[in-house]
């Protein structure tokens, strides 16, 4: 379901001719009402904090290290400790934050809608400033003194994280329309694993940007722009030897990395990054229906259908259950064996932004500056 207004490019991507999609999990629609649940765990927050809120984007936490970090809308950026919540660091960057919060080899790395790159140490003190060309609306990765960021108009950049020098940037040409998703990338070893317009899913090399290889997750349909939009919009999920992704208006589909044989794919449409357990994969689709595919077949499971326009996180595996936010301030808990809903609670009324795994249940962040650790 397409929930939002088409967005067109600014100046600096005019070139390009694109126009940008935005989605919202199917927020056009009405929102299906929470109807009582028989639960079989209850869900607890361990602790919350105020770290202050996101305003327009949706920024996501890291862990690392036994801290949560976070950022707001504001620039304002608090480090918590993950086991109690207390706050460790709490430094303004002086620039509004659109791109969340990475970290990673003692570096806290953000993002604005400028397309400024701004790294601090665990102080608060900057270390370097870059500036790319395009909006950061997803968070940074880093692995191997690298932070690789990508801009709203796909660009990649790989950026030192000693200095801020761009050691690379990819690039390829882009369809009319692409959606505009807080969507980075994943790396795994020496890969930066990507998704990309027209059901595209690619690997670069870390050290130098260049493309090692691609497959197709779904090839785009129609006979508009607007219905041959296929992104791969989530972040790809990475399961051993095997990838797996989703295209949105297309496919869910898992390849061997080393051969890259797609071993299996199903006709569902997303746009959110996926979750997996040792015998499933979950997805939510467009309209925020979740399902469970069989991780070796792709055979679908069940669906869970009463979360219809809620407006879903992607979902996170915690606690051995499944687990999705929604837009109206919400967290449900979902049993892996059939999708029935054992489990709700109500997180600050605002939307939830985020979920991260952490060591003892799931790190919860609203737009409305709330983050909670949350068990069983």
């Amino acid at each position: 379901m397409i929930a939002s207004r088409l967005v067109a490019c600014g100046a600096a991507l005019a070139l390009a001719g694109c126009g940008f999609l935005g989605i919202g999990g199917g927020n056009a629609r009405t929102p299906t009402p929470l109807n009582p649940i028989t639960a079989t765990v209850t869900p607890k927050a361990t602790w919350s904090a105020s770290v202050g809120k996101a305003g327009a984007f949706r920024l996501f936490p890291d862990i690392e290290g036994g801290k949560v970090y976070t950022a707001n809308a504001d620039g304002g950026v608090t480090i918590l400790a993950e086991d109690t919540g207390q706050v460790a660091t709490r430094f303004e960057s002086k620039k509004a934050v659109s791109g969340g919060v990475a970290a990673g080899d003692s570096v806290i790395v953000v993002g604005t809608m400028k397309g400024d790159v701004t790294a601090f140490d665990l102080t608060g003190k900057e270390l370097w400033n870059t500036n790319l060309a395009g909006e950061v609306i997803s968070p940074a990765s880093i692995a191997k003194k690298t932070a690789v960021v990508r801009t709203s108009d796909g660009r990649i950049y790989g950026i030192s994280l000693t200095d801020g020098k761009r050691r690379w940037v990819y690039q390829r040409p882009s369809p009319a329309l692409l959606l505009r998703t807080e969507s980075g990338v994943h790396i795994d070893g020496g890969d930066v694993i990507a998704g990309y317009p027209g059901g595209k899913l690619i690997a670069l090399d870390i050290d130098d940007g260049k493309l090692t290889w691609e497959v197709n997750v779904s090839l785009p349909r129609g006979a508009t722009e607007l219905e041959r939009i296929a992104d791969v919009a989530g972040v790809p999920y990475l399961d051993g030897p095997r990838v797996c992704a989703a295209a949105f208006q297309g496919k869910v589909a898992c390849f061997e990395i080393q051969t890259r044989n797609m071993v299996w794919s199903r006709d569902v449409s997303s746009s959110r990054a996926l979750a997996a357990d040792a015998k499933n994969i979950y997805v939510v689709d467009d309209s925020g229906a979740v399902h469970a595919l069989d991780k070796n077949s792709g055979a679908s499971l069940w669906k869970q259908d009463k979360l219809l326009y809620r407006r879903l996180t992607a979902p996170v595996i915690a606690g051995g259950n499944v687990l999705v936010g929604d837009g109206y301030g919400f967290l449900h808990v979902l049993s892996p064996t059939d999708g029935s809903l054992i489990g709700r609670m109500s997180v600050d009324g605002g939307a939830v932004n985020a979920l991260v795994a952490a060591t003892k249940g799931v790190v919860v962040q609203t737009a409305g500056g709330t983050v909670s650790l949350v068990n069983f």
